[in-house]
């Protein structure tokens, strides 16, 4: 019997297993309640267009400039999507460029270091337990944790511990000891907007590059309900899977034309494009994922929409709501409010850290994240939550179920404040006494209402798995 090389069956009978453990965690998506703020649901265009047969095509280069032959229709693809960047954020084409081949975030950042920095130049990013990211450069006295703060020196920027704001003032005094060769405005988890045209004006004052990272708010962008970094900065870097609603890629926004006006009267070029896209490939990437990119075109397509728009403005409202209940309900917020999607639940006056709370909240069908907050001495056992309210607006929650969310979170909160008490000081001795038979039925009781309040929302993607 000749062997069939061309199988063409469905996954649930091809591989039952792994089709079994994607129905698995389908049905962990629909019965909880994602609050992870750099998650997000695609819709099923997304996902049909990633799941397509451009997963096939091999296509180095640009478009019109590859190194295999058959690419004329991802030339095409690639190239709409590049249109529907530029759409998307309102930009022009003599005045910005967009490179759509990044894999992720981080390698879209790292692209621009790669581009701009000479190896062992400066950079300067948030500091990442104060909201920053790591590839924006963190290190401790002890490793240099992120390939960014490897290949580039880096010097963090920091919040004002007392408002949970960016402090500014002291980002323009330690920028002109420092004199970084680029600044990074960008976060993964501060709550309030970022002030580009202070950034620009440090940035200017030191000669150096502005790059804004808008991955967590490039949706809130394209919306219009947070301010566009593109007035002021040189490069704008993107994921495409959090408030966009795409796919996990990345975008490189880069300026064209007059940099600035020199003193001799003579102006200065940008000449950004060249430098980003050859250190895409063939510097740091091989061949572009087509699947990725016509999926990403596909998620710019919607976000062009009045529908996406009104989309956004729930998002904000949702987070505010989330954020005004938590108030009432005694929980401290660092800054003491938002303006975008996420807050960040400083767990210190509940006499819990962050890794308690996630994990009860885990324990109930609420997925979050722990995440430092101003002061902390560890990122292993940090003092907060990340909570966002993207998907769970993906999946048309309002503010009055965003109340009820709340009430959720404070019971899990108050069940693990008690279930902490003459509890060892390990992580594994909560966990162990939340499963003890005094605890167990509580967190049951309070999953299984979790369940059921989540199932009656809908869920993107395709149906039928």
């Amino acid at each position: 019997m000749a062997a069939n090389w061309n199988l063409q069956e469905d996954i649930s009978v091809d591989d039952p297993v792994m089709y079994e453990l994607i129905r698995k965690e389908k049905e962990r998506q629909r019965r909880g309640l994602e609050m992870i703020a750099s998650e997000n649901f695609a819709s099923k265009s997304v996902l049909q267009a990633l799941g397509s047969c451009l997963n096939n095509k091999y296509s180095e280069g640009l478009p019109g400039h590859r190194y295999y032959g058959g690419n004329e229709v991802i030339d095409e693809i690639e190239r709409l999507c590049q249109k529907r960047a530029l759409e998307a954020f309102n930009l022009k084409p003599e005045e910005w460029g967009v490179n759509v081949q990044p894999l992720s975030g981080s390698p879209a950042n790292f692209a621009v270091y790669t581009a701009l920095v000479e190896p062992h130049g400066r950079i300067m990013g948030l500091h990442l337990p104060d909201g920053g990211h790591l590839s924006h450069g963190f290190m401790t006295n002890q490793k240099r944790v992120s390939a960014t703060s490897v290949f580039f020196e880096s010097f963090p920027y920091k919040l004002d511990p007392k408002t949970g704001y960016i402090n500014y003032d002291e980002l323009d005094a330690n920028s002109k000891l420092f004199l970084p060769k680029l600044i990074i405005a960008g976060i993964s988890c501060y709550s309030r907007h970022l002030e580009y045209k202070r950034f620009r004006q440090i940035a200017d004052d030191v000669g150096a590059y502005l790059l804004a990272d808008m991955a967590h708010v490039s949706g809130l962008v394209a919306g219009g309900v947070a301010p566009s970094p593109f007035e002021y900065c040189d490069i704008v870097t993107t994921t495409t899977h959090k408030t966009l609603r795409g796919p996990r890629s990345g975008l490189i926004f880069y300026r064209k034309g007059v940099r600035r006006e020199l003193k001799d009267g003579k102006k200065e070029m940008y000449d950004l494009e060249k430098k980003i896209n050859d250190a895409v490939f063939p510097g740091l990437q091989g061949g572009p994922h087509n699947h990725q990119i016509a999926a990403v075109a596909v998620a710019l397509k919607q976000a062009a929409t009045p529908e996406f728009k009104e989309y956004q403005k729930q998002v904000v409202s949702n987070a505010k709501t989330m954020c005004d209940s938590l108030l009432g309900k005694g929980f401290h917020i660092v800054s003491g409010g938002t303006d975008n999607h996420l807050v960040l639940v400083d767990l210190r006056n509940k006499d819990l850290d962050g890794p308690r709370g996630e994990f009860i909240l885990e324990e109930i069908g609420i997925a979050v994240n722990k995440n430092t907050c101003p002061g902390d001495k560890s990122a292993l056992k940090p003092s907060g939550l990340r909570l966002g309210t993207p998907p769970l607006t993906s999946r048309n929650l309002k503010n009055d179920d965003i109340i009820k969310v709340v009430d959720f979170i404070d019971e899990a909160i108050t069940l693990a404040q008690e279930a902490n008490k003459d509890c060892g000081p390990l992580l594994k001795d909560f966990k162990a006494k939340l499963h003890t038979p005094e605890f167990k039925t509580k967190v049951d009781n309070l999953k299984e209402r979790v369940g059921n309040f989540a199932i009656s929302f809908p869920l993107p993607g395709f149906e039928d798995w």
